[in-house]
């Protein structure tokens, strides 16, 4: 049975990654988290010998390293960091931090006979849109934020140490992506939480900025059809919707599915970190999946019939 390292596990992509890897009882999966973005409510409840949660950080070398040494993983997924657009620019420092994460991970997997690593990169290092759609190779990235930076830097780690020690891996840039289980704290689950509660939607200046929204099983089964298939070793792959959809066209989406009376109210537009607009190339997305990707009226209503949805949100089941 091989072993598999999460980090970021309690999260809402690491937790869903998770679950995916454990449907085919082939691994044995470790979950580490620090409980300071993710949920413990996430996580799988499953009972037995193939899963472990583990409160720790991965910044911490001492911690990690104990884990490590502890179980000697095959595999390592590295999605541990300081997430959503708001939290980052509030708490600079915070993610700068993340960089030590990154750099442990690769030392200890170097170290311990870890076969293959994954790292959650973003589509934040593409910046503000030279060209569109944004390619993985072609497209100059234009990282200019911490957070941003950060994931910048990790890619030309995770490069470097397959330079210098052969340590194989794939970079993964993730675009928008929205499920049951995400945080309240971004746009769509945002936006769905105040539309059932009859709560005003705010959006950030006119609301022209357009994003790509991903549901998260057509993240996983792209992540962990790479994985199982041995795809895409050494290199990047976006990994998002190519469908564009201004925030302004979302909340009223999102109004027309809940049923809602709530009004739309614009906020003076953030100084700096809402980027005009996002659009991932991923022709090498859809060869992983072979399949056409959920259309976001169809992913909004299977938020809507999801029961995880309200128990995370705390909200009544109003319009359902």
């Amino acid at each position: 049975m091989e072993k598999i390292l999460v980090t970021g596990g309690a999260g809402f992509i690491g937790s869903s990654l998770i679950e995916k890897l454990l449907q085919s009882q082939k691994y044995f999966v470790a979950a580490v988290d620090n409980l300071a973005t993710g949920f413990q409510a996430n996580l799988p409840q499953v009972s037995g010998p193939a899963f472990k949660f583990i409160k720790a950080d991965a910044n911490n070398y001492e911690a990690l390293s104990t884990i490590m040494l502890s179980y000697r993983f095959d595999f390592v997924f590295h999605y541990a960091a300081v997430v959503g657009v708001k939290k980052t620019l509030e708490n600079p420092i915070m993610v700068l931090e993340d960089i030590q994460g990154i750099k442990n991970v690769l030392e200890l997997s170097k170290n311990t006979g870890v076969k293959k690593v994954f790292f959650s990169s973003s589509s934040e290092v593409y910046g503000e849109p030279v060209e569109l759609p944004q390619n993985e190779h072609s497209t100059p990235l234009n990282s200019r934020l911490p957070y941003a930076i950060v994931k910048n830097l990790g890619e030309a780690y995770f490069k470097s140490y397959f330079q210098e020690y052969g340590l194989e891996y794939t970079i993964f840039r993730f675009f928008n992506t929205y499920g049951p289980k995400q945080s309240p704290s971004f746009v769509m689950s945002k936006f769905i939480k105040a539309a059932l509660g009859g709560q005003d939607i705010t959006i950030y200046g006119d609301g022209s900025q357009t994003r790509t929204f991903c549901y998260i099983d057509d993240n996983i089964d792209a992540c962990v059809g790479v994985f199982e298939k041995h795809l895409h070793t050494n290199d990047v792959l976006n990994v998002g919707n190519d469908r564009e959809t201004s925030v302004l066209e979302l909340a009223r989406l999102v109004i027309e599915k809940t049923g809602s009376d709530s009004k739309i109210i614009f906020l003076p537009p953030l100084p700096e970190g809402d980027m005009t607009r996002r659009q991932p190339d991923i022709i090498k997305m859809k060869s992983v999946l072979k399949r056409e990707l959920l259309p976001l009226e169809k992913g909004i209503a299977k938020i809507l019939g999801s029961d995880i949805f309200y128990q995370l949100n705390h909200i009544e089941q109003r319009n359902k």
